[in-house]
């Protein structure tokens, strides 16, 4: 019932909005992408192949806002803004002569209305995994608010690959655009081979869906690819750390029993000694995931560290003891596999003094963002700072 009320209030927020800023979006190309995992990805891959097609772009994403040529920061753990900061975007970006907005989507935003009086043009969707079923209760609910992105939109780009594509083909309008890795659908790789700079098939993908969303918006096919291979990332997404060590760092985002296991597949193709993963999950958001992510960790980690993530008012400790159920249930062997190091910093160092060389620590569930949120408060944080600062007490 609160939840109905909320939505009620944040639908008229948006429509205020809307008002006071003059429905900005009727007069912009607004595509939305939507996902469990690999969203901030395919927006900047996207805003990066738009802006070397000379095409003024303006973006949100859980990065940051992009408008024109400047950046603004959105604010702590935010993706999807408020209806009021959504539409003063949008109205910036018009007085800046975009022409085109992308927009990351996510559900909480859709769901909650946020995302109303925005006139999409483009629609997209990355995957559906197990996320969010604090809020969404089950992948149902879950699956119904990614719909709602693609009601009256020209293009519905969607993924072959992933279990949602029957259910959303069904429930999406306008002309549908298809990709996958594998299968024979209107972008695939045997038809459109794609070399990136970033690793992971994942970003393959991510890749493919914006290869996808700019053949909509009539950019040619080969003129994407070209500028794609350029497209070096963004911060925190599966990001190398190279401070003089001999063995290897990587700082990402993986925050989903998906997400962390296409990483730690990706790592692990790449380690020729040990893979070190350390992650958490975060407090008061869905626990249902937590064991989930512990038995993907137990089956490609070699070491694992438990740690703090946004623990909000949850115990950590309570937490980690519920990741670590995973590694119980898929434990095959007797040794510790894993160490529980509730402090984030303590559990970075200790993670890195246990490198030697040719190994790989991967270090998820922060990326960029810049604090973390204990007892409801929000303390500064800095992942590749303090990476950097543990490597260089080892190399002294």
């Amino acid at each position: 019932m609160w939840q109905k009320i909320k939505n009620i209030y944040h639908y008229f927020q948006a429509l205020s909005a809307a008002l006071y800023f003059r429905f900005p979006s009727k007069k912009l190309i607004v595509i939305g992408i939507t996902g469990t995992d690999g969203k901030t990805t395919t927006v900047n891959m996207l805003h990066h192949v738009l802006s070397l097609n000379n095409k003024k772009v303006s973006s949100i994403s859980s990065i940051s806002a992009k408008i024109a040529d400047k950046s603004f920061d959105t604010g702590f753990h935010v993706t999807t803004p408020s209806p009021w900061q959504i539409q003063k975007y949008l109205r910036n970006a018009l007085n800046s002569r975009s022409q085109y907005f992308i927009l990351e989507a996510t559900s909480h935003g859709l769901d909650q209305n946020r995302l109303a009086f925005i006139d999409f043009e483009v629609a997209a969707i990355t995957n559906i995994s197990h996320e969010h079923f604090d809020y969404h209760k089950s992948m149902k609910n879950y699956l119904a608010s990614k719909a709602k992105l693609f009601k009256n939109v020209k293009y519905s780009v969607l993924n072959a690959d992933d279990e949602s594509y029957k259910d959303l083909k069904n429930k999406a309008s306008g002309e549908i655009l298809n990709y996958s890795l594998q299968k024979n659908v209107d972008f695939n790789l045997k038809e459109y081979p794609i070399n990136l700079k970033i690793p992971g098939e994942f970003n393959l993908k991510n890749a493919l869906a914006a290869l996808a969303i700019s053949s909509a918006l009539g950019i040619s096919k080969s003129r994407t690819l070209k500028a794609i291979t350029s497209y070096k990332g963004i911060v925190g997404r599966l990001e190398d750390l190279d401070f003089g060590q001999n063995f290897d760092v990587y700082v990402d985002f993986a925050h989903t029993p998906v997400s962390l296991k296409e990483s730690l597949q990706t790592l692990k193709e790449k380690t020729r000694g040990r893979l070190i993963a350390v992650f958490g999950s975060a407090g008061k958001r869905d626990e249902s995931k937590r064991p989930l992510m512990g038995k993907v960790a137990s089956s490609l980690a070699d070491i694992s560290i438990l740690t703090a993530e946004d623990p909000r008012d949850e115990d950590v400790n309570k937490i980690c003891n519920q990741i670590a159920k995973g590694f119980k249930s898929n434990r095959k062997k007797e040794n510790e596999d894993f160490f529980i190091i509730p402090d984030r910093k303590k559990a970075i160092k200790f993670a890195v003094d246990l490198a030697r060389s040719n190994d790989t620590v991967s270090l998820f569930g922060k990326g960029h963002e810049k604090s973390m949120n204990i007892k409801g408060k929000e303390f500064p944080w800095n992942e590749i700072n303090v990476a950097k600062w543990a490597i260089n007490q080892k190399l002294k």
